[in-house]
């Protein structure tokens, strides 16, 4: 959650109703600086309140537990036995993570996980895995086991000479070791595989032809000579009513690459995990998003590298673990039960810190101080460039850009991101501070201070000090520190971006895989920031990793801003719902989808196609009230939107059910209660309702599963038709859609209107994503082996 547990956002709640009146009101009015200080006044004298943050911390407990790694390890085991050797692969993960550093016992979990990996068929990950297990000391009497397993791989890599060096290894212990002598199935084993090498000596595997075609266009890309990571199709711009803002310098075209820039700090969202109660085991075999990805670059993780401090961090490589620990894990590693309680924005926090550096925090801190007092909205000091001398003065003349007028993604960027001092509610802002207080105490008291004020090296702080003193005063160092901090949580609110991957859904081992966009990561982007929101905005922004790339959805004029949707879409949710949801980032949507249903009362294309129907004749239920009247006069029924907004909840359950039951293999019983699931639909629900839709959606999963293609594409085919409806021709939801099609159509060889199909999803997702795409990248397989078949097989579909 971005924000903290739910009991600590209690526990300040019922603290600031008990504050003295006088006292909100001075909270309430406080700049940062007299902020960080009345918290730190508070939370001297609520040492109750300190007490009862540690208590909360238990719950999300991040310490190294050698009784769940056996726990983790025997589970890996369980799984390896029924050979569901992915479970059991994120299991041994989650045992190694929890081994102390040294543990004689880690060496038999890396041993473990690369067997799973050589099942899966990841050779070169599990040679690592076997190199880490004998480098932690993997017992002797066990190693030919490993050795094997070593050469079974070489030999699956090709690597034929270093295979035959193990082979020479493993008989010269065999005739040595008596006990060896007697493992049948190994010295079984090690025969098979001298047969195996002998053969690939003989007969070598031909040279893979490379396929024409597969690699993806490179883009052409001018760099912006004012603004790292824009395209030199964009100028900055500044207006009082827009504030900073991108606009177009030239013609823009849809696809067209306008911004790549790689996020100043993310912190990877922990994901949903049961809440614990006092007391309670944390061991459970779930994977969530802390277990699935690279804790620093958001790569996928296949074998992960676990942190030698904490269980919580895990890298997909040494490298990954070493740039963590010296940039800001040192720090943070001892914290990861308090930064889980105290919410991804506070973590965010201090880590955006730890990465500037207390040199350029407290510059910037002080500058801050100067006496300006339209410093907490630094745009009002500027004048918009229309009345600037010459644009180079007034790019220089805009905050966040350097002396020579050049916008960068820096931290100097980042600081002037405006925080809203005074538009947060007062209880908000407290919330935050004493947060941000309570994070800054632990740091003094855990001796990490200097840490933080980079004054010692990363080996220097390899284990927590015994604080040298009193955790009753910060020091005026952590003051400053805590007053940057409180400044970014307050800014996140209006510029946290969610770093976003497709993930798969379901177990991801059918013929057609189903993603949707999940949130993996907060961030700062201080470019991406310049982009103001629209309800139906211009561009699309896509990640890899830690980096975004902007890209223009639609046909972009000279002179036009640039814009970017900040999640309320004119396509999901009505004007109403959009307005709600944006009054988080303090200001009022003016966009053209807003002020069409606003001012001329155009009813939503949301309303009108999400809407209810007459259950007795199917025409258009309408109204504003509790209860809605039938369209049709001749007909004249009524239903109350209560009894209809029930029946839809029920349906959605039902239609769980249906997927809950596909997800343990009984599909026949999935399509019986989808089928009924429509039936019921058509009665009070219109024919163009996005719920429609998904149930076609579902239906083609399922007849995919059963390997039924033709009738998986023609469910698939009223969902994209609904699904065009709705978010329009060109939209990233029909690029998904078509994809899923065309996956269906290629495996039940409907040649031709699949490569129809695949050049379609291919137009619109490299719009979306670009020519490098995974998704474009596996068209263009499908399209290339489609394309190798014989020719009467074409000419037959």
């Amino acid at each position: 959650a971005a924000l903290p547990v739910a009991e600590w956002r209690g526990r300040t709640a019922r603290l600031w109703a008990a504050l003295d009146p006088a006292l909100r009101e001075r909270m309430a009015a406080a700049s940062l600086h007299d902020a960080v200080r009345l918290g730190c006044d508070l939370l001297r004298t609520e040492e109750e309140e300190e007490a009862a943050l540690v208590q909360l911390c238990h719950r999300a407990p991040t310490d190294k537990e050698p009784e769940a790694a056996s726990w983790y390890r025997e589970q890996g085991n369980q799984e390896f036995k029924q050979g569901h050797y992915q479970a059991a692969l994120r299991l041994y993960s989650k045992a190694v993570s929890h081994e102390p550093p040294g543990s004689p016992e880690v060496s038999l979990c890396f041993a473990n996980r690369s067997a799973a990996l050589l099942h899966l068929g990841h050779f070169e990950v599990c040679l690592e895995d076997i190199a880490r297990a004998e480098s932690h000391g993997y017992p002797d009497r066990l190693l030919p086991k490993v050795l094997l397993r070593k050469a079974e791989c070489l030999l699956c890599l090709g690597r034929l000479q270093d295979a035959q060096d193990i082979l020479g290894v493993l008989e010269s212990k065999t005739a040595l070791d008596r006990v060896m002598a007697t493992h049948l199935t190994r010295l079984k084993k090690l025969s098979q595989l001298k047969v195996k090498l002998r053969e690939k000596e003989r007969c070598p595997e031909p040279a893979r032809e490379a396929r024409g075609g597969i690699q993806g266009k490179s883009e052409i890309w001018e760099e912006n000579n004012n603004i790292s990571g824009a395209s030199s199709s964009l100028r900055l711009s500044f207006g009082a009513e827009r504030g900073r803002h991108l606009v177009a310098s030239q013609d823009i075209v849809p696809g067209q690459s306008l911004l790549k820039e790689e996020a100043f700090v993310s912190v990877l969202c922990p994901g949903e995990n049961l809440p614990l109660q006092d007391g309670e085991a944390a061991w459970d075999t779930q994977a969530t998003n802390a277990d699935l990805y690279c804790h620093r670059c958001l790569r996928q993780l296949l074998a992960s590298v676990p942190c030698q401090g904490c269980s919580y961090a895990k890298y997909c490589s040494q490298d990954c673990a070493d740039v963590a620990w010296q940039q800001y894990h040192r720090t943070e590693c001892s914290l990861g039960a308090l930064l889980l309680t105290l919410g991804v924005f506070c973590h965010v926090a201090l880590r955006t810190v730890l990465l500037a550096g207390f040199a350029e925090v407290s510059r910037l801190v002080a500058w801050s101080h100067s006496g300006d007092k339209d410093l907490q909205n630094p745009e009002a000091r500027c004048k918009p460039l229309s009345e600037a001398a010459d644009a180079g003065a007034g790019t220089r003349g805009i905050p966040g850009c350097d002396s020579s007028g050049r916008y960068q993604s820096s931290y100097q960027a980042l600081f002037h991101l405006l925080p809203h001092t005074e538009q947060h509610s007062p209880e908000h802002k407290f919330l935050c501070t004493l947060s941000v207080v309570a994070l800054c105490k632990q740091l003094q008291a855990a001796g990490l201070e200097a840490a933080v004020l980079n004054q010692e090296s990363p080996q220097q702080c390899s284990k927590p000090k015994t604080c040298e003193k009193t955790s009753d005063e910060l020091s005026p160092e952590l003051k400053t520190v805590a007053e940057a901090m409180l400044r970014h949580v307050l800014q996140l609110q209006c510029n946290a971006q969610a770093i976003t991957v497709m993930q798969e859904l379901g177990p991801g081992d059918g013929a057609v895989v189903d993603k949707k966009p999940v949130r993996l990561a907060t961030a700062f982007f201080p470019v991406l920031s310049l982009l103001n929101h629209s309800c139906c905005p211009n561009t699309s922004v896509s990640f890899s990793g830690t980096a975004a790339t902007v890209r223009a959805s639609q046909p972009i004029p000279r002179g036009q801003e640039v814009l970017h949707c900040y999640g309320p879409h004119r396509c999901r949710m009505r004007v109403f719902e959009r307005q709600q949801l944006l009054s988080q980032y303090f200001f009022e949507c003016r966009c053209q989808a807003c002020l069409e249903e606003l001012e001329s009362g155009v009813k939503s294309v949301v309303s009108i196609r999400n809407s209810f129907c007459c259950p007795k004749c199917q025409a258009q239920m309408q109204g504003e009230e509790d209860t809605l009247c039938c369209s049709n006069e001749a007909c004249a029924s009524s239903a109350s939107r209560e009894n209809l907004s029930g029946r839809l909840q029920d349906l959605q359950q039902q239609i769980k059910k249906a997927l809950d039951l596909l997800r343990v293999g009984k599909a026949d019983q999935a399509i019986k209660m989808l089928l009924k699931c429509q039936m019921d639909a058509g009665n009070f629900l219109s024919p163009e309702h996005l719920l429609m839709g998904e149930m076609e959606d579902h239906l083609a999963q399922v007849y995919a599963t059963l390997g039924k293609w033709q009738e998986a594409a023609r469910h698939l085919k009223k969902s994209i038709e609904i699904v065009e409806m709705h978010h329009g021709p060109s939209s990233v939801e029909m690029g998904h859609e078509l994809f899923k099609l065309a996956q269906i159509l290629f495996n039940g060889f409907a040649v031709s209107e699949a490569l129809s199909t695949i050049q379609r999803a291919e137009g619109i997702l490299s719009v979306h994503f670009g020519p490098q795409s995974a998704q474009i990248q596996e068209l263009q397989e499908m399209k290339a082996c489609l394309s190798e078949l014989p020719r009467n097989i074409l000419q037959r579909t």
